[in-house]
């Protein structure tokens, strides 16, 4: 059985430990030797080149349920960890580099980030993708870290073809780096990107360029301007002891009267949750989980 259950459901604050996300925590599935898992590099066109991108394929006939998870400025940390513990629960997860980023061609920019992820929606949902790869077109989820959950936000705000939002200490754009005076905007810009201490993660750009750009979309990247558009699907904000948590609760205070169900946990951790992993982990397999009419596995 496919598709997704009714949203409104009573929200629930505490980490699932429910069997099917102990399992999908610890124990590899059962190889299923007619449609076995399968970690695919893919190329993914956005604007004029192909992004690098690498889609983990849940096993069985399906058709599963997929999460595109979307990484952070750089993106330092992958949450490959995530994404595997997420394929063995059932679901197919896309990863991929943004314009300029790790590799992938083109030209960094908030902007192209945004094109880029609606291009992997995009990607996905093409007839012989859906049928190649056993996705449901009906259950997309975005899963989104510091940038990476702005982006997903913006993406399911515009797109109503994802069906559920989670984000992990997203960075609200427009305060974090378009708010502070300019000069402490590029400096925040660079601790993340680290073009000063001789690292070349992206390509095109600078930490003045980003935080120009930032300045310029100020009122229109703020994390609650999403808050109608969201209106009506599950979401999930995890927030994190790095200085990002108060876009996430403006996020939420404008949603308080949503219709749909509204997640919130917070972690005492870094931004990368590095003594989190697991718990991180359990938080989104349970959320997950907790949307499908059956056990995807």
């Amino acid at each position: 059985m496919t598709g997704w259950d009714n949203p409104l459901q009573e929200v629930r604050l505490d980490i699932d430990v429910s069997p099917a996300v102990e399992r999908a925590l610890t124990c590899d599935p059962s190889i299923d030797q007619f449609f076995p898992s399968e970690t695919l590099a893919c190329a993914i066109p956005s604007g004029e080149v192909n992004l690098n991108g690498v889609l983990y394929t849940a096993g069985g006939a399906g058709p599963h349920p997929t999460v595109v998870l979307l990484h952070g400025l750089p993106g330092n940390e992958q949450n490959v960890d995530l994404a595997q513990s997420v394929r063995r629960a059932g679901w197919n997860v896309l990863t991929f580099h943004y314009r300029g980023s790790w590799g992938s061609p083109g030209q960094f920019s908030f902007a192209n980030c945004i094109e880029d992820a609606a291009a992997a929606i995009g990607w996905l949902q093409r007839v012989h993708h859906i049928a190649d790869f056993r996705i449901d077109p009906d259950a997309f989820a975005v899963v989104g870290h510091s940038m990476g959950g702005f982006i997903a936000a913006y993406v399911a705000a515009h797109h109503p073809v994802i069906k559920a939002v989670a984000l992990i200490s997203a960075a609200d754009l427009g305060g974090a780096f378009g708010d502070p005076p300019f000069n402490r905007a590029v400096s925040v810009v660079d601790e993340n990107v680290g073009t000063s201490t001789g690292l070349h993660i992206l390509a095109g750009t600078s930490p003045q360029a980003l935080a120009a750009e930032a300045t310029a979309n100020a009122a229109q990247w703020r994390l609650c301007n999403f808050a109608d558009r969201l209106d009506g699907r599950p979401l999930l904000i995890c927030t994190s002891d790095d200085g990002f948590a108060a876009g996430n609760r403006e996020l939420a205070d404008a949603m308080s009267a949503s219709t749909g169900r509204l997640e919130q946990t917070h972690f005492s951790t870094d931004h990368s949750y590095s003594d989190h992993r697991i718990a991180l982990q359990r938080r989104v397999l349970g959320w997950l989980l907790s949307m499908r009419v059956s056990c995807p596995r």
